[in-house]
């Protein structure tokens, strides 16, 4: 109801004739538009056109309901003078049930004439709805196309009428002629003036409503050239947006409103080419304008909707959707089939024809162009595609297989209603990389996400800058670790603070926001003393939070992203127990407990918990190891550690119907872990932690040597749950080697031969 509010407002101040024109008082007066104004604001008018026979029913049900309404506001209004006026005009709305398409028009032109009067008399108030500003500029502008192409049609009619009245006195004329010369009659005479001097004067109305019509053409050709361009520029930006979502930006995929503007533009074009071919003269500059026009705006209206995934594993399954826009414009008869292959960086390059170097092939490649008439979307689905096998280009200097870019491209031929020719329509999806091994996935991913955020527009397929101000890296990791998170809580000053130091790999260091970050230093080379780069780092922190931290850091629980120097400072001054919550900064997706404890001569010093990673917080959550630890109290600066994370701790476990005594697991660490005996006759709790009692159960297979048989009875011992282990020494026992594999038999047996019959 927004616009009547605004055209109630600027009413007044139009004369009576516009109002007149506006709203007829015949065929639908402002009262209809007053007091229906919220029903008739709610309904799909743009659709309607006088060609578009198929919507008949719709808008027949749409005057029915009108009518309808009209009475029933009739019978409900206290005044007499409103009720017999509302009663009278839904009488006379029954003339349209012959010609409903003609009433579903003629609503469409009226609120279409509303909006170029808003737009021109009271732009600021305008722009308070129904959306942005440019969507306001561009209904605006479509609206004044609109307009101007019903201008031309009526120009043309009158200049229809002015030579049909034109013919009829110059027959007229021919007539008082032939009587002149056979009775003989005085040429001069007054009515044969007259007629001379109206002939004149029809003559001359009709050179100016000619000239009129022909510029009001060039006019509209004009306008239809602005807002097809406004429109393209429009479905780049829709494009960029989609493709930026992946990063974590916002993106609003409703293409509706970008579809009824490609067919309000399609159906001016059919308009404006009928207008030129009624002329009778061609002109061919206009002609040649329109069908170019028309080819563009054709070859634009193929989306890819639904994108397929940016990294592909071949021989996975996969799915994409390709959308037109035109859909309930393309003529009957022949399905549409559309094809997809995908090509490597140069083919998008070089787009123009379909590639004939095939680069890979792709299983289940074609899909029919189906509607959808309750969605009034036209698609075609690719439900079960798959890369089968992939060629790979010559990789230059120490480039890898997951820096290497492809896309898909859909291709067909679609044939318009109203057009001789069918157009070839083709589109490329967003970059994707191809892999053959879940391991590649990773530096796949970063590839994708540094695509995604660094490249520009219009670019040349697939070129990125190989370096970055810092300001945009950081926005791009703050956006990816919200959006896939999914939480509102941003990284803060100090998280960007460590970062760069991280990424920069230099301690101590303050990056200013327009230092370049390289693609080198984001995921190729490995971080000092580490053996993995900064985005596979980073990114293990992404998956550690979404699975099993979102909420802690949502409610600001966890610090995040600190280094150890930065700790230090905001620690030092804070009672025994106090701690908080931080990312290892050592290895992929861990997250460590940091807290000041005291010293043996009654100093404190700052204690780093090892991290605990998915496989340890999968066998007790985060706030549960934090109430075990009896040596951390407060979380940073000073809240109590049981009023922070009561919500999050688990319920005891009842005792089983069997009787059976309760099993738990527990958290030591440091001195706690080490001062519990480990005699077989003391009864505790089961040390849940491997990583922080410094020991890790191990399968073995049948048959054991002396030694493993040592190790069974231990790990059958430890299964029992009567005995909690202290640890050996800090790094004797690990879940992982130093290279990232499990412990092998050698190696146990190694160890435990360094144990004494007493171990």
């Amino acid at each position: 109801m927004a616009q009547w509010i605004h055209m109630s407002q600027l009413i007044p101040c139009l004369p009576d004739e516009t109002i007149n024109n506006l709203y007829p008082p015949a065929a639908f007066p402002i009262e209809v538009r007053h007091f229906l104004a919220e029903w008739i604001e709610g309904q799909r008018w743009e659709d309607f056109a006088i060609e578009k026979v198929e919507q008949e029913s719709q808008a027949q049900g749409l005057l029915n309901q009108m009518i309808a309404m009209l009475q029933s506001v009739s019978q409900q209004n206290t005044n007499v003078v409103d009720k017999m006026k509302l009663m009278q005009i839904s009488k006379n709305m029954i003339v349209f049930q012959q010609e409903p398409l003609r009433f579903g028009v003629m609503v469409r032109d009226i609120l279409r004439k509303e909006r170029v009067l808003l737009n021109t008399s009271q732009p600021s108030q305008y722009q308070q709805y129904p959306g942005s500003e440019s969507s306001c500029s561009n209904m605006q502008d479509t609206d004044h196309l609109v307009l101007k192409v019903l201008d031309v049609q009526h120009t043309r009619q009158k200049v229809h009428q002015l030579q049909e009245e034109l013919n009829w006195e110059r027959q007229n004329y021919e007539g008082f002629q032939g009587q002149i010369q056979q009775n003989g009659l005085d040429p001069t005479k007054p009515d044969v003036n007259k007629l001379q001097s109206h002939i004149q004067q029809l003559e001359y109305n009709l050179k100016v409503m000619s000239t009129k019509r022909f510029q009001l053409l060039k006019e509209s050709v004009h306008c239809l050239d602005r807002c097809q361009t406004q429109l393209i520029s429009r479905l780049k930006a829709w494009r960029r947006e989609q493709h930026s979502a992946t990063i974590g930006h916002p993106f609003d995929d409703n293409l509706n409103p970008l579809q009824t503007w490609c067919e309000q533009l399609l159906g001016v074009n059919g308009r404006l080419r009928q207008e030129l071919m009624l002329i009778g003269d061609p002109i061919p500059k206009l002609q040649e304008s329109l069908e170019q026009l028309l080819q563009v705006l054709i070859k634009s209206s193929i989306v890819v909707d639904k994108q397929p995934p940016q990294v592909i594993k071949t021989q996975s399954k996969f799915s994409t959707t390709v959308r037109y826009l035109l859909g309930e414009k393309v003529a009957p008869g022949k399905p549409v089939v559309l094809k997809a292959q995908i090509i490597n960086e140069l083919q998008a390059r070089n787009l123009g024809s379909l590639p004939s170097d095939n680069v890979g092939e792709v299983i289940n490649n074609t899909a029919i162009l189906e509607h959808n008439t309750s969605s009034k979307s036209t698609c075609a689905t690719f439900r079960n595609m798959s890369i089968k096998k992939i060629k790979r280009a010559d990789r230059k200097g120490s480039e890898s297989v997951t820096e290497e870019k492809f896309a898909l491209l859909f291709s067909t031929e679609i044939t318009i209603t109203g057009c001789d020719t069918p157009y070839r329509v083709q589109m490329i999806s967003l970059p994707l990389v191809v892999i053959v091994h879940g391991s590649q996935d990773n530096n796949a991913l970063a590839t994708i996400i540094w695509d995604c955020a660094f490249s520009e527009a219009d670019r040349v397929p697939f070129i990125v800058p190989e370096r970055v101000p810092w300001r945009l890296m950081y926005n791009t990791l703050n956006s990816k670790f919200t959006s896939e998170v999914h939480t509102k809580h941003n990284l803060d000053e100090y998280n960007q603070h460590f970062l760069a130091q991280k990424i920069f790999g230099k301690p101590d260091f303050a990056a200013s926001s327009n230092m370049m970050v390289s693609w080198v230093q984001f995921n190729k080379e490995v971080l000092p003393g580490r053996s993995f780069t900064f985005w596979q780092w980073f990114e293990g922190v992404i998956e550690l939070t979404k699975k099993h931290l979102k909420t802690y850091w949502s409610e600001g629980l966890i610090f995040g992203f600190i280094g150890k120097q930065h700790l230090h400072l905001i620690l030092k001054d804070r009672p025994n127990g106090t701690f908080l919550l931080r990312f290892s900064d050592s290895e992929i997706g861990g997250i460590t407990i940091a807290y000041v404890s005291a010293t043996d001569n009654g100093g404190q010093k700052i204690q780093n918990i090892q991290p605990f990673t998915k496989k340890d917080l999968e066998i007790r959550s985060l706030a549960d190891r934090i109430m075990d630890i009896a040596d951390i109290t407060h979380l940073y600066p000073e809240f109590p550690k049981h009023e922070v994370f009561k919500k999050f701790f688990s319920e005891p476990q009842p005792s089983s119907a069997e009787g059976y005594i309760p099993v738990s697991l527990h958290t030591k660490v440091g001195t706690e872990a080490g001062s519990v005996a480990h005699s077989a006759s003391t009864v505790a709790p089961l040390t849940g932690s491997p990583h922080n009692t410094g020991f890790h159960m191990h399968q073995f297979q049948q048959p054991f040597s002396p030694q493993e048989s040592i190790a069974q009875d231990i790990m059958d011992t430890a299964s029992a749950s009567t005995v909690e282990f202290n640890p050996i020494s800090p790094d004797v026992f690990s879940e992982q080697s130093p290279t990232g594999t499990n412990m092998d038999l050698d190696d146990f047996e190694t160890l435990l031969q360094t144990l004494s019959p007493e171990d």
